[in-house]
Order: structure tokens, then sequence, then C-alpha cells
């Protein structure tokens, strides 16, 4: 009888545990993340974006934005257009990558000619140099002479998917370059 009774104490214990758990959990706060995208990201640990704000917006500095965040995402996380910014010369659709500074100008200044690309505003693949690369969200010294060094070993590149060739380019840098750049 007393293994019997030594049984019927440990399965009410754990029976309580069991029960004192489910009850905690039900009670506990339950977090919900909306993401725009249909829900294909993790909502527990969203990608997450550092862009530097300078220049005519109501308060400059870095933000921390979700991952695919465009410039009009940065402009409103640092308060909007300063009343005296070049609204005109930036362009909100464009997508923003990690690391990236974007800097509004006032309005009336000239535009930089070394920094402001010809053309339709995209940087060539095959006639960028490394300062012109340098400009590029995610494109630092290193990767732009990457991006040099395959365009002299392979030839000029015929699309701007064949970025996927160049060393320590994946999927994701070239989405976040893809509108950014022309062959």
């Amino acid at each position: 009888m007393g293994l019997g009774a030594a049984v019927v104490v440990v399965l009410v214990v754990l029976t309580a545990t069991v029960g004192i758990g489910i009850l905690r959990s039900a009670s506990a706060p339950v977090e919900s993340v909306t993401i725009a995208d249909g829900g294909q990201r993790d909502a527990a640990a969203p990608e997450t974006v550092y862009v530097h704000v300078s220049g005519y917006v109501a308060a400059p500095g870095l933000y921390v934005l979700h991952d695919g965040a465009r410039v009009v995402d940065a402009i409103a996380a640092a308060g909007g257009f300063a009343p005296d910014a070049a609204e005109d010369a930036v362009n909100l659709a464009r997508p923003l990558g990690d690391g990236e500074q974007l800097v509004v100008p006032a309005m009336g200044s000239a535009p930089d000619a070394a920094s402001a690309p010809a053309g339709d505003g995209r940087v060539n693949l095959n006639t960028a140099g490394p300062d012109e690369l340098d400009t590029l969200p995610r494109i630092g010294a290193a990767m732009a002479a990457r991006i040099i060094e395959w365009r002299e070993a392979n030839g000029r590149f015929t699309s701007v998917e064949d970025l996927l060739a160049v060393p320590g380019i994946g999927d994701k840098m070239l989405e976040a370059l893809r509108d950014l750049v022309s062959v």
C-alpha cells in the first residue's frame, strides 16, 4: 500500500504542475506583429536595416527600419522633410540597404557632380569606377574592388543578375541593388 500511495502522490503533484503551467500560459500576453509582405517573414525575428538619415530632415540620426524599407520610410522615421529640403531631389520609392547614409539636400543647392550618376540615375556596372560603386548601399571599397575584378576577368556584365557571380554578393544584396544599377 505504501508504494501505491507514493505513485498516487507523484501523479497528483505532476497533474497540479501541468495544470498550473497551462493556466499561466493561457494568461500570458501574446505579442502579434503584422508584416506587410503577406506574412512570409518570421514575425518573431524581423530583419532590420540601419540607415543614417542626414541633411534637411526634422530629426537627423541613425534609424533602425525593417528589411525592405524604402526612402519614404527613412524620411518618415526622421520626422519628415525640413521646410527648406529639396524634396524632388530624393527618390522616395528607392529601397534602402543596411548601413546606408541618406542625405537630403537643401532647396536650391547644386547637386554634387561626383555623387550624382548621369543618365537615369543608376550606376552602370560596366563603366563605374570604385568611387561610384562605393556610393551604392552595402558596397564598400572591398566589394567595389571585387566587382571591378570580376568585370576585368570575365568581361562586361550582360545583366544585373551577373552580380551573383561576384564573391560576396548573394540574392539579398542583389535585390537591394537591382533598381540602383544598370548594364
